[in-house]
């Protein structure tokens, strides 16, 4: 598509600029311009060269109101290079310059997490917060800093928060999917996966996603429902993905345990005759030395 053709050629030109830049050739700033439009994140370069030209005082009033932007992009890169010296020089300077501001404010709380020092952060967001209850960044910050901390209780209440301000943001549905998958809490996770489907029904992973936590959880409508879910996985990336071809085999194992071939329907037994030799076919051709091991999997399954 024309987007992705775009966003390959700024994405070869900023490495050109970097190359160039880096080698005393020129174009520093149209490189940290170009970095910012593409909130591309190239911590070192973007430190070095943006110092540069901070510490050029002639080349710092050329960029008059534009050094405040450049101040900003390098606190950032230095946090990023764990340079904390350098931020917080940048965010001083900044603060002197936009007292009581919220941007700055926001990056006077990302210093305090990157120095680990939590609980400054946690203050530092909430006032923005009370100030700005609908601050998307920081609201995501909060739930980076309960991951950090490893507190995972924590990091799904603020998502949940986020959620009901940003319901659209697929993103964070699909994060809390997973911190509830690594929680054990299957049954949540379902409900997540299901609004991404209902959002994105063309998007395989989320059918794959949640067809593999119905099948965790199991029972037997769990499973015929796991088994829809990787066939329409299979349908999706037209037949190309091996772990739903394996799902749909699991599954159909697990069902006829469950219900010992009493519901022989004839549309899933042909499913699984087609997953099964749709696996064989694709082990032989990708890992050959692997195709006896399949055969006598799926003879152990019952289903070759």
């Amino acid at each position: 598509s024309a987007a992705a053709a775009t966003a390959a050629e700024d994405g070869a030109r900023l490495l050109r600029l970097e190359e160039q830049a880096g080698h005393g050739g020129g174009g520093a700033w149209e490189y940290l311009c170009l970095a910012r439009r593409l909130r591309a994140r190239r911590p070192e370069p973007v430190l070095r060269l943006g110092l540069a030209l901070l510490n050029d005082s002639s080349a710092r009033s050329r960029l008059a109101s534009e050094q405040w932007t450049l101040y900003e992009q390098v606190a950032v890169a230095a946090m990023d290079c764990q340079r904390l010296d350098v931020a917080k020089d940048c965010i001083g300077v900044l603060s002197k310059q936009f007292p009581g501001s919220m941007r700055v404010g926001r990056l006077e709380a990302l210093l305090f997490e990157a120095k680990g020092e939590w609980t400054d952060a946690e203050r530092a967001y909430a006032l923005i917060l009370e100030n700005n209850p609908f601050d998307q960044i920081v609201h995501k910050r909060k739930i980076a800093i309960a991951k950090a901390q490893g507190d995972m209780a924590l990091a799904v209440e603020y998502l949940n928060k986020y959620l009901e301000l940003f319901m659209a943001d697929h993103d964070a549905w699909r994060e809390l999917a997973e911190t509830y998958v690594a929680l054990q809490m299957y049954k949540q996770a379902a409900f997540c996966y299901e609004e991404l489907i209902l959002a994105q029904p063309t998007v395989p992973l989320y059918h794959l996603a949640y067809a593999e936590v119905l099948y965790t959880m199991g029972g037997l409508e769990n499973l015929q429902t796991a088994r829809k879910y990787y066939a329409s996985t299979i349908q999706l990336t037209g037949g190309k993905n091996t772990r739903a071809l394996f799902g749909v085999c699991l599954c159909s194992s697990a069902i006829n345990q469950l219900t010992k071939g009493r519901n022989k329907e004839e549309e899933s037994s042909e499913l699984q005759s087609l997953a099964s030799e749709a696996l064989l076919k694709d082990y032989k051709q990708r890992a050959p030395s692997k195709e006896a091991l399949i055969t006598s999997l799926l003879k152990n399954m019952k289903l070759s």
